[in-house]
């Protein structure tokens, strides 16, 4: 099962990706989210993806909206991570910086039971923010 993190913070994204790596996903990580597109082009789809929204090159709300708009993309559940929840798109469900552990965990485990190329209940719980 394979968590995609993409954030232009590369501290973060490091610990990120070693808090879930020891908890037995397999992560990959983009440093903007033309990086994070490119990666989505592959065979394989992470069974969730934690994605910052103020990036360079191509910005969070920007892979959002393709993704919604991409019909094999929009499978793939999205964890919005950002410091202002007001940026956020509509229906996203959100978590806001810093980053609670428990929560992510929870999150990746809500998403990532199961086989990760099965379908999952992508639903967007409307204007949900996780502290």
């Amino acid at each position: 099962m394979s968590v995609l993190i993409v954030d232009d913070e590369p501290g973060l994204c490091e610990s990120l990706r070693d808090f879930l790596e020891d908890e037995g996903y397999v992560v990959s990580t983009a440093s903007n989210g033309a990086e994070a597109l490119h990666l989505l082009e592959g065979a394989d789809l992470p069974c969730v993806m934690i994605l910052d929204l103020i990036m360079p090159v191509v910005t969070g709300n920007q892979v959002y909206e393709k993704m919604q708009n991409d019909p094999r993309l929009a499978k793939v559940p999205i964890v919005v991570s950002t410091s202002d929840p007001t940026r956020a798109p509509a229906g996203a469900f959100i978590m806001k910086k810093p980053i609670n552990l428990d929560r992510l965990l929870g999150a990746v485990k809500l998403h990532c039971k199961g086989d990760a190329r099965a379908p999952q209940n992508t639903t967007p719980r409307e204007g949900r923010t996780e502290n």
